[in-house]
């Protein structure tokens, strides 16, 4: 069984400064293609694991770990399944804003 969830919070709604994407997959390869924002954004992942990218290195990410990418670095990331990824990416804008690079 697949299952695939998003859920987006643009801050700019309830007066805040950040925006939030809530995801959970068991879609082995899913993730975003390249793409950079001009704020930072964290991901706290927690549950399974993901490659990422971020600018010109490759890291594993899994349960417990943080990520946080610099403003205005290309990053995209790849779900290692077939375990269930789950995380929370705080952006930190009260919208989102995406420049897809590829």
């Amino acid at each position: 069984m697949t299952a695939e969830a998003l859920e987006t919070f643009e801050g700019r709604d309830t007066g805040s400064g950040i925006s939030i994407i809530r995801e959970r997959t068991d879609v082995d390869g899913s993730g975003p293609r390249l793409h950079q924002h001009p704020y930072r954004e964290t991901f706290v992942i927690t549950r399974g694991r993901a490659r990422f990218t971020i600018g010109d290195g490759e890291r594993e990410g899994g349960a417990g770990d943080v990520l946080v990418v610099p403003a205005n670095t290309p990053h995209k990331f790849a779900v290692i399944g077939p375990e269930i990824y789950e995380a929370v990416h705080i952006h930190e804008s009260d919208h989102f804003i995406t420049e897809w690079l590829e």
